[in-house]
């Protein structure tokens, strides 16, 4: 039981990681300067890393399903709000986004699993 709280907060580690990535993105890769993109990036990280940090206190479903539409807003954002023209802030935003919705939807997919079907896939 113990292993599997920490692998459950081994997610939330990696989504902080990527929240501040997130965040850093538009230094790192040069576009700061874009009013879009950047904002973007700013706020979606900040909102990653908080919904990451509320995770790592006390586990709650809702978290998990925050993630995945955090992750699917991160990853359609550069078409949404007209940046995908902006080659590394659209493969930031594209990657960034698969990671954190493809972690939640396999936690929401692991923890509607009933026990019988755990078992089941282990053996």
């Amino acid at each position: 039981m113990m292993e599997l709280k920490w692998k459950e907060s081994g997610v939330d580690v990696v989504n902080l990681i990527l929240a501040a990535f997130l965040l850093l993105t538009p230094w790192m890769f040069g576009f700061a300067s874009d009013h879009v993109a950047a904002p973007n990036a700013w706020v979606s990280g900040i909102i990653i890393g908080a919904v990451a940090i509320a995770a790592l206190t006390k586990f709650a479903a809702w978290e998990e399903w925050i993630n995945l539409l955090l992750g699917v807003w991160v990853l359609i954002s550069p078409w949404v709000l007209s940046f995908s023209a902006q080659t590394t802030a659209r493969w930031a935003h594209v990657g960034i986004g698969l990671i954190v919705a493809g972690l939640a939807g396999l936690r929401l997919w692991f923890m509607h699993q009933t026990p019988q079907q755990r078992v089941g896939a282990q053996r």
